[in-house]
């Protein structure tokens, strides 16, 4: 009976990732200078409301962005960027922007990035997810990195877009879809999937980085893959310290982002229908 309990649950989860790469058509803009840029309208709410589509997209570096790209992001009206990058990555390449557009870099806790990326060479196989785990768990810079994303959303006028992201699109831009997505009453699964669909939208970037990886910095091809991969027990992680922390991650949004009842609801009001 557990074992048929299981197997159901674990199909379900199969099925939210497939379907969320399925609608890809609509989902991923496709741009000439940029991956895994796409929107996070669409999904389903626990109520059954839908997230307003072509809103709030997700993306990974912007800073190569071809005039065709500015164009398409213009005709999407996307006028905000939240760049979720440390000082160094986003002053080594600055993103590429329309004039005009209402640009905020919040880079509390990337320096942890740097040092990650030196640790890297030093471990072999199965420590690369350790490392990736040991990232995701550190929670205590994430209230300063994400607080002024949910600011700019919240101010956010009804006729933009908002495009936030990092480096790789990948785990701080994660996080931030994530935490976004749970307050706007999205369920845990659709979440995860949302947040594996990485891998994905980033296939063949993710091989390039590997075998740049091994070639320059020496780093073992199994560490390579986890620091590359978008896996469940990452974004576990963190919802598991926040949890364990704050009660839940509902109190967690609401004492330390600042997203009170009032604030909860006008997200809801913005960008569900």
């Amino acid at each position: 009976m557990k074992k048929g309990l299981l197997f159901f649950i674990a199909i379900g989860v199969l099925s939210a990732s497939y379907a969320q790469v399925a609608d890809s058509v609509k989902r991923h803009v496709i741009l000439q200078g940029a991956a895994n840029f796409r929107d996070l309208g669409g999904y389903e709410t626990k109520d059954g409301h839908h997230v307003k589509w072509n809103e709030i997209y997700r993306s990974a570096d912007i800073s190569k962005l071809t005039n065709a790209d500015l164009a398409v992001l213009k005709d999407r009206k996307i006028t905000y960027d939240v760049d979720l990058r440390g000082r160094q990555e986003s002053a080594q390449a600055p993103d590429k922007l329309n004039p005009g557009t209402d640009y905020i870099l919040c880079p509390a806790g990337s320096n942890n990035v740097g040092s990650m990326m030196k640790s890297m060479a030093t471990i072999k196989g199965k420590g690369g997810d350790s490392l990736i785990m040991t990232f995701y768990s550190r929670i205590d810079s994430l209230a300063d990195r994400y607080k002024p994303f949910f600011n700019k959303l919240l101010d956010l006028p009804a006729d933009q877009g908002l495009v936030f992201h990092c480096t790789a699109g990948k785990d701080r831009t994660g996080i931030a879809a994530a935490l976004l997505l749970y307050s706007l009453g999205v369920p845990y699964d659709t979440i995860i999937a949302d947040y594996e669909a990485t891998n994905y939208y980033r296939n063949a970037e993710n091989v390039k980085a590997m075998a740049q990886m091994g070639k320059y910095m020496h780093v073992d091809k199994d560490v390579a893959k986890s620091m590359m991969a978008a896996k469940k027990e990452y974004l576990d992680a963190t919802f598991t310290e926040i949890t364990k922390q704050y009660g839940s991650v509902d109190n967690y949004l609401k004492t330390q982002i600042g997203l009170d009842d009032q604030k909860i609801a006008l997200l809801k009001k913005k960008f569900l229908e």
